[in-house]
């Protein structure tokens, strides 16, 4: 505390190993271990100068004390770094490199792990039981940070260039109408969905054309992101689910063209309650990003030839 209210800058390194976190291990909590918690925010209070965070962990841990401290200026996830760790975080605290990473996975509050016993396998929610669903496809609670978080020191904006926004897909004798569960009230199409090994996959592609823009006075990479949500009402369907991903990396004020295609069957199709893979009909979305661009998509089914 004496030496951070003195100094210009204070970099914290906090985080877990592996007397804590290793495959034959099992965390306890979500909490930075010992008293780590107590020396952020008491550093943090008398602080002179920004106040920098690097976490050092292989999983997610509870910070949301150091996330709304306004005395935390930033911070850093590092994972476990090799022996040039040290150079790295150096130079993305000093800003000699721009970040430009996303959480692989959710980063939940503690509390979660009182919620379900860590032996409970079903990802969708147990309301029988009371259990959240798990991963970013089924959980809709309050997180510390969810997954595919990451901040740049620049700005990315995104322009929809092209895309098809219908499919209509012709049906042959060996394609046959599967039910879906559906919330009471909500529109039930006449062929709720279609198995898609019933279905010849590879004639039904979506392309999307973004282009993206640094707006920033920084050069620096992004992590364009797509998810797909199935129509309104669907009891099986996931939240959403992440259906692709492009790195680009753009120098400042410079634009570029991102061409994605999605097959119809590995990109908006479900697994039902039975495990049947599914390929939902009515209408759909297409989300870009933390929500930026928005698509609609419409997937018909018909009988014969088109």
């Amino acid at each position: 505390m004496r030496a951070a209210s003195k100094a210009d800058v204070t970099v914290l390194i906090v985080g877990l190993d592996l007397s804590v976190e290793a495959e034959s291990l099992d965390r306890e909590d979500l909490l930075l271990p010992g008293y780590q918690s107590q020396l952020i925010s008491q550093v943090a209070e008398v602080s002179k100068g920004p106040v920098v965070v690097v976490v050092m962990s292989a999983g997610g841990v509870d910070i949301s004390f150091a996330k709304n401290d306004p005395n935390v200026h930033s911070i850093i996830w590092a994972r476990y770094p090799g022996e040039e760790g040290g150079r790295a975080i150096a130079d993305v605290v000093f800003g000699r490199y721009n970040p430009g990473g996303r959480l692989p996975l959710t980063w939940h509050e503690n509390d979660y792990v009182q919620m379900l016993p860590m032996t409970s396998m079903p990802l969708r929610p147990v309301d029988s039981l009371g259990y959240p669903g798990r991963t970013y496809k089924f959980f809709n609670g309050s997180t510390v940070y969810p997954f595919r978080y990451g901040l740049s020191y620049t700005n990315f904006t995104y322009n929809l260039v092209s895309s098809n926004h219908r499919l209509n897909i012709s049906l042959n004798e060996f394609g046959h109408c599967k039910d879906l569960e559906y919330a009471d009230g909500l529109y039930k199409p006449a062929c709720p969905a279609v198995q898609t090994d019933d279905l010849q996959c590879d004639r039904h592609n979506i392309r999307l054309a973004i282009e993206v823009t640094n707006t920033g006075n920084r050069d620096g990479s992004h992590v364009v992101i797509m998810y797909w949500s199935a129509p309104s009402g669907i009891g099986e369907a996931p939240i959403k689910q992440l259906i692709g991903f492009k790195r680009v990396f753009l120098k400042s004020w410079r634009s570029e063209i991102v061409n994605f295609e999605l097959n119809a069957c590995k990109s908006f199709g479900i697994v039902d309650y039975n495990g049947n893979k599914l390929l939902p009909s009515g209408g759909s979305k297409i989300e870009i990003g933390d929500g930026l661009v928005t698509i609609p998509l419409q997937i018909n089914f018909h009988r014969g030839p088109l």
